[in-house]
């Protein structure tokens, strides 16, 4: 068995009023045209099959024809309000409406059409978790990724992360972009590594995060993007939040050891606390509020919570960490430790 399995479903935790207060604040809780319930009042589903025919996770959703204008207007003005504050846009209809009842989240995927240039944008419509929640706002403020996402009551929307997925990518890289370069992927996979562990986002196997590349003139940049933050602060290994233990992962993790050394991925992780530490203060005054809403809710097991601070304490050699009792408490003082925020 893997040390790293995710052994049990993670339960959902509800979004509770003070963290609903934080995001109305930070203009993350609107009503909205439409919620998850109501989509999920379908009158059948179709299995979708991938280039091959081989099944997939999504299924193709049918509504009755008398409710079909209906939906699609209003999902349309979501997904206005998602990516333009409401303000009306022309010419868009929707393509699609997916569905995949696999995972906590169990999204819908809205395909939007601009039918004047055939263009199409992506955005999808969950079950909101407040794991979940905590998660995007973090990845939004600490990581070098901006997340664009909405709340209302039971309903959470987010907005479409481009990017190849991790297990693809790390199978054939040069074909996803010209002059691969080495060691510029060992380091993002490294800085990655990092991030997730200061923020303690767990389950970042390489199906859960995607590569981003970017031409550069001559050469390629790559940035590993998450895209799935439902575990974030819920398990109690501390393994579980260092991607580099996945076995998902082993071929990052041997790509990166041939292309640098020992020596040289500490430096890209000093590197990476750095820029963390920066990201903090930047936005001390919000991730302070966040974290203090964080630290009176309850979104992971009394078991977990015991067994992750344990192991916390002793990879800082820390006993501080031992009195923590939830954890936004254990998350809060494990980056204070990393980032050595009390530093003068």
């Amino acid at each position: 068995m893997d040390f790293n399995e995710i052994r049990l479903k993670k339960p959902m935790f509800p979004v509770r009023p003070a963290l609903e207060d934080y995001l109305a604040q930070h203009a993350r809780n609107m009503r909205l045209p439409i919620g998850y319930g109501e989509l999920m009042r379908y009158d059948g589903l179709m299995p979708q099959l991938d280039a091959h025919g081989r099944g997939t996770l999504w299924n193709s959703v049918i509504y009755r024809p008398g409710e079909l204008d209906e939906v699609h207007e209003r999902l349309v003005d979501l997904y206005q309000e998602l990516v333009a504050d409401g303000r009306h846009i022309g010419h868009l209809k929707v393509a699609s409406i997916d569905f995949c009842s696999y995972g906590n989240s169990q999204p819908f995927r809205i395909k939007i059409l601009n039918q004047i240039n055939d263009n199409h944008d992506y955005y999808y419509i969950k079950k909101a978790d407040a794991s979940r929640v905590y998660g995007l706002e973090l990845e939004h403020l600490l990581s070098p990724n901006k997340i664009n996402f909405i709340h209302d009551g039971g309903t959470l929307v987010e907005e479409h992360i481009i990017g190849v997925p991790g297990d693809d990518f790390i199978r054939h890289p040069e074909t996803f972009g010209t002059n691969l370069n080495e060691v510029r992927l060992s380091k993002e996979f490294v800085k990655f590594n990092e991030r997730c562990f200061v923020r303690l986002l767990g389950d970042m196997r390489a199906y859960n995060f995607v590569v981003v590349v970017t031409q550069d003139f001559d050469q390629v940049q790559y940035r590993l993007r998450s895209i799935d933050f439902d575990q974030q602060c819920y398990e109690g290994r501390g393994r579980i939040y260092l991607p580099q233990f996945y076995k998902d992962n082993l071929s990052f993790v041997q790509f990166a050891q041939r292309h640098i050394s020992h020596e040289t991925a500490e430096q890209y992780r000093n590197e990476e606390r750095a820029l963390l530490r920066k990201r903090y203060l930047l936005s001390k005054d919000q991730l302070d509020q966040l974290l203090a809403v964080m630290r009176d809710d309850e979104i992971s097991t009394p078991e977990h919570v015991h067994r992750l601070r344990t192991d916390l304490a002793a990879f800082h050699g820390n006993d501080d960490l031992l009195a923590c009792g939830t954890m936004g408490e254990v998350l809060w003082k494990h980056i204070t430790l990393r980032l050595e925020l009390d530093r003068g």
